[in-house]
């Protein structure tokens, strides 16, 4: 994990997005409360009436101004993405990539870009819940001095369609169903896997979300590639093909699905928490930048064709070359201005950068901008959040919410009354200009026979997996099929997912009550260890610990821990019976932040069990019990006090295994420090 000594410097008046912004902020705090033209007001509670019983009057325009602005503060909702949070951060460059793109904020090492990130789940709505097992997104504006650069991806390789046609379908199927808007953020029900079961390509997506990776523990631990394929262009005007894949520092980590959903109940905000937490502590989130390159003439080299969104370019194929790091260091002041008025574009890019042939490329550099324009507005790239921090010209003028006001009176190009002004820039001077490529062919509505092969990559990926994940993927096939009514939507799928893995099509089919399929998975014996999370980097670093402590524990022993686990970042939570202080038995008071009745189990990544006395000493140690079988069989770390052994013991029936013992243990806190960076210890009994 690189070092976090940088963490805690302060972006302010060295940030130019941040700067632009400032002129933007308000502070409202201490100020008298006045209309929106500036009239002060003496009294915002009663409305304007004839008597202190009499009906309301039309002239009573505060009241007007103010119900009549609640009624329009939120834009239309998004289709998909509805739900997201954001921050702010930079990106810095590792190395020049001048030899395949002129893109300026990947020219020299060392050069930072101001971004503003947002992350989002895609199916539910905005009330609904973080931990859903769902497609998660992560859009990144770069503010860069040649204008915004829009970088979309999700935290799978692979697209559930692979033509935009199809996109309002797979949406259609996967949201809600139309007659009573239920299920919300959940794909179990029986349109969806009805989609599926008659839409192959679907398959290798929707395998994906059904393994870890659909239930992430925390957004600063998602991985995300742009799917679509690129172009990248040099000051030479040659091409090259490239994906992008944000890598985090701290690993992929997944949660249960047990675990997923008990969350989405107890804190529904749980990945929007975690994250502005990390931020507020100085714990900054890192992704690095990495890119897969394709030379023009490698096209066709490979056995998938590298424009199909539906498939994934193997990294021990095509090579992540790591070319900077994105750190986020500052909060949102805003939710609803610099989040939901936050809009991205796959158009928006830079100079060395373009658009390949890939067709849901195509289709989304069409839709994204129409999307913006229904949902905030024809001006909606004024807003202080979108705004580019170099300066724009052009003739396009009014509109609702029209910030700029242009004082030219000549609003149209090839003119002679203002010099032909704004001017076009040519290419060499810094002019956007699109790659040569050729185009041949007829007009046609059809799709490359290099895209019909459906399972030889999700069987790459089932190949890939470990047996835990593997168990891990049925159960989650197993739970949304066994929600499906429909034995026939049920049965379909099995036969489809039989082409990926004959045991796996098996399995499920007895566990959801059909008919085991016939035939078996395609003859693909290949496998890529990028593809499993038990390669993911693992750190104790920003994971939380909850510690389950009452009355008379040991204080020195107890309070050197948790200085050394919170000097090496690691979060801690005091949870007791009841808020205040517990006190140990050499005087030592250490403060309680919450309660049993208030957290939850599901909250913490591991538990350190210090027990002791309190005044319901039964209820206490129920309590406890519950903490210590939770994590137990969640194969979370546990951290045992001297005080606490008496609540775990061993047994024929367990191994104990990452069950760290203080007693007779000198290196207790470094042991457990190291057993809580493994985070599940799959091997338990």
């Amino acid at each position: 994990m690189d070092n976090k000594s940088s963490r805690h410097h302060n972006p302010a008046g060295q940030n130019p997005k941040q700067e632009q912004l400032d002129q933007y902020r308000r502070q409202n705090t201490g100020k008298p409360m006045t209309t929106n033209q500036k009239r002060k007001i003496s009294n915002d509670s009663d409305i304007l009436t004839a008597g202190e019983r009499g009906p309301s009057l039309h002239q009573d325009w505060h009241y007007f101004e103010k119900m009549t602005h609640f009624v329009q503060e939120e834009e239309p909702e998004r289709t998909v993405h509805a739900r997201g949070y954001s921050a702010y951060g930079e990106f810095e460059c590792y190395q020049s990539m001048r030899h395949v793109t002129k893109a300026g904020f990947l020219q020299e090492p060392g050069k930072k870009t101001p971004l503003t990130i947002r992350f989002s789940t895609v199916q539910g709505p905005r009330g609904s819940y973080d931990t859903a097992r769902d497609l998660r997104c992560q859009g990144v504006k770069f503010y860069t001095e040649e204008g915004n650069y829009d970088l979309t991806t999700i935290d799978m390789p692979v697209l559930i369609n692979q033509d935009p046609m199809k996109f309002p379908d797979a949406m259609h199927a996967y949201q809600s169903k139309p007659d009573d808007d239920i299920p919300t953020a959940t794909g179990a029900h029986d349109y969806f896997w009805d989609y599926v079961a008659n839409n192959p390509e679907s398959l290798h997506m929707v395998e994906w979300i059904m393994s870890g990776r659909g239930i992430l523990r925390s957004y600063r631990m998602m991985e995300s590639w742009s799917i679509n394929t690129y172009l990248f262009v040099n000051e030479e005007g040659r091409a090259t093909f490239v994906r992008f894949v944000w890598k985090p520092v701290l690993g992929v980590h997944p949660l249960l699905q047990d675990e997923a959903i008990k969350l989405g109940g107890i804190d529904p905000d749980y990945h929007r928490k975690d994250l502005r937490e990390a931020i507020s502590r100085g714990d900054y989130p890192e992704y690095e930048l990495g890119v897969q390159l394709v030379p023009m003439e490698d096209e066709f080299k490979y056995d998938f064709d590298i424009l199909d969104p539906s498939k994934f370019w193997p990294e021990e194929l095509i090579p992540v070359h790591i070319v900077g790091k994105m750190t986020l260091n500052r909060n949102i002041n805003n939710y609803h201005t610099e989040s939901e008025q936050v809009a991205f574009n796959p158009a928006n890019v830079v100079p060395g950068i373009d658009f390949s042939n890939d067709p849901v490329l195509q289709g989304r550099l069409i839709a994204y901008h129409a999307a913006q324009l229904h949902r905030i507005g024809t001006n909606f790239q004024e807003l202080p959040i979108n705004k580019p921090i170099c300066p724009f010209h052009n003739n396009q003028r009014r509109g609702p919410m029209r910030y700029r006001i242009d004082v030219d009176e000549v609003n149209y190009h090839r003119n002679s009354l203002a010099n032909n002004t704004p001017y076009t820039t040519p290419p060499e001077e810094g002019g956007y200009t699109h790659y040569p490529k050729k185009v041949d062919g007829v007009v046609i509505r059809n799709r490359s026979e290099s895209f019909n092969d459906y399972f030889s990559q999700p069987r790459i990926f089932w190949n890939s997996l470990t047996p835990v994940e593997k168990q891990h993927t049925i159960d989650a096939f197993s739970y949304q099929l066994g929600k499906v009514e429909s034995e026939s939507v049920r049965q379909q799928n099995v036969n489809l997912l039989v082409n990926v893995d004959k045991d796996l099509a098996c399995t499920v089919a007895d566990n959801i009550g059909v008919e085991r399929p016939s035939g078996t998975h395609v003859p693909v014996s290949t496998s890529y260890p990028s593809l499993s999370l038990e390669n993911t980097p693992k750190y104790a670093a920003t994971l939380k610990v909850g510690v389950i402590i009452g009355d008379g524990f040991n204080g020195q022993e107890v309070t050197n821990t948790l200085n050394f686990l919170q000097n090496n970042h690691v979060y801690i939570e005091v949870i007791s019976n009841k808020l205040g202080n517990v006190t140990g038995a050499d005087g030592t008071q250490i403060k309680v932040n919450q309660t049993f009745m208030t957290a939850s189990p599901y909250l913490y990544d591991t538990i350190y069990v210090v027990g002791g006395d309190m005044g319901n000493q039964t209820k206490f140690m129920q309590d406890v019990t519950d903490y210590v079988h939770n994590a137990y069989k969640h194969y979370k770390p546990i951290g045992v006090a001297t005080t606490g052994q008496n609540f775990i013991q061993t047994s024929q029936n367990n191994n104990l295994a990452g069950v760290v013992f203080a007693a007779n243990n000198p290196n207790f806190a470094e042991d457990y420090l190291a057993a809580i960076a493994q985070q599940r210890f799959w091997n338990r009994t």
